[in-house]
């Protein structure tokens, strides 16, 4: 992995794909409920970056394999490194809605 491998953008059209494709996955939105409410993939759940923590009342099983996304994924990014300090196992940071080529609800 090369220096500038740390700046190359995820790709969420790619990590949805991967999403559904995995058994009992979970889609996380951690934008703010505004930014959720202007448009989601169908699917996710909105768990906002600043209340992380409540994870643990929404997915119990640090098994359950976690995809992630935000704006530009930098929150995803984030959020992904905090769930994996609380122990969550199977965390993916696929990356920001911003690229996502998919129909949005």
């Amino acid at each position: 992995m090369g220096f500038f491998h740390f700046f190359k953008k995820k790709d969420i059209n790619e990590g949805i794909k991967q999403y559904k494709q995995t058994p009992n996955a979970i889609l996380l939105d951690v934008r703010t409920p505004q930014e959720y409410a202007g448009g989601s993939i169908e699917g996710s759940c909105n768990l906002p970056l600043q209340e992380i923590e409540r994870v643990s009342k929404m997915v119990p099983n640090p098994q359950t394999p976690l995809f992630v996304y935000c704006l530009s994924g930098a929150r995803s990014r984030q959020a992904s490194a905090k769930l994996e300090r609380m122990g969550y196992i199977h965390v993916t940071n696929i990356g920001g809605i911003n690229r996502y080529r998919g129909k949005v609800v």
